[in-house]
């Protein structure tokens, strides 16, 4: 098995820019890793998706992923920074809405853009291209060490976020209090709903999606938690370890 390392890949590339085709994207990824080295955060920030893998042509976006919280206090500023890279606005917003639409079946144009743009995403400053971070979790992060799920069923909720702290890297991990069940494959679906307290989740497009106070629709495996911390009981888990389900987490009004 080949393992790739996204921070290793950006230090490649910072070192031999000639492993690039020289196409406008890739200009606009080197700058980008000029900044991230100035910045001293080659060991929270890293390169994925095509260039990792050196398939990456003109028309590729740019991937990068962030460790910890450090990592994500990095980004930020990396994507704050307008000569880099530049928030998508005005006309842009229809690409953006069209490129997540498809991942998201019934999220309106407001709130998915409202869910998108708490993300690390935009287009870079030269090219125009793609670009978005998913904040993962720092490397000696326990928070689902010895944590064993067991499904108990398919669930659809409505519910409320009561704690984010946790939702700003994948996995996941957002309090969370069921308002309504609006369909469920086991009985007194209504029951489990009042011992639900939480949302995991394996799916980069919820990291960081959402805040305290907002609604939900939550629609994934009912599972029943076991191990240490504060995560036992019962959880709503989106996962993509599936091929045969859909699950999905959209704002709601």
């Amino acid at each position: 098995m080949l393992h790739y390392s996204c921070r290793h890949a950006l230090t490649a590339l910072h070192e031999s820019p000639g492993l690039l085709d020289g196409s406008p994207v890739s200009k606009d990824l080197l700058a980008i890793i000029d900044w991230i080295t100035g910045e001293r955060a080659t060991d929270v920030i890293g390169v994925t998706g095509s260039f990792l893998v050196g398939v990456a042509g003109p028309r590729s976006d740019i991937d990068l992923v962030c460790y910890g919280p450090r990592g994500y206090e990095a980004a930020e500023a990396l994507f704050a920074e307008r000569s880099l890279i530049r928030p998508y606005e005005g006309e842009s917003l229809t690409r953006l809405y069209l490129r997540r639409a498809k991942y998201m079946a019934g999220s309106s144009f407001d709130m998915l853009l409202r869910q998108e743009a708490r993300k690390l995403q935009g287009l870079t400053a030269g090219a125009g291209s793609h670009i978005n971070c998913e904040p993962l979790r720092a490397d000696g992060d326990r928070t689902f060490h010895d944590v064993v799920a067991q499904e108990v069923g398919q669930i659809s909720v409505l519910a409320r976020i009561t704690d984010h702290r946790q939702g700003l890297a994948t996995p996941a991990l957002y309090g969370i209090e069921v308002q309504t069940v609006i369909a469920s494959t086991i009985d007194e679906a209504e029951v489990f709903a009042r011992r639900i307290t939480h949302l995991r989740s394996y799916l980069g497009a919820y990291t960081g999606a959402f805040r305290e106070g907002d609604s939900v629709h939550l629609s994934g495996r009912l599972v029943h938690t076991q191990g240490h911390g504060g995560t036992r009981g019962f959880a709503i888990e989106l996962t993509p370890w599936s091929a045969a389900e859909s699950y999905l987490a959209n704002l709601a009004r």
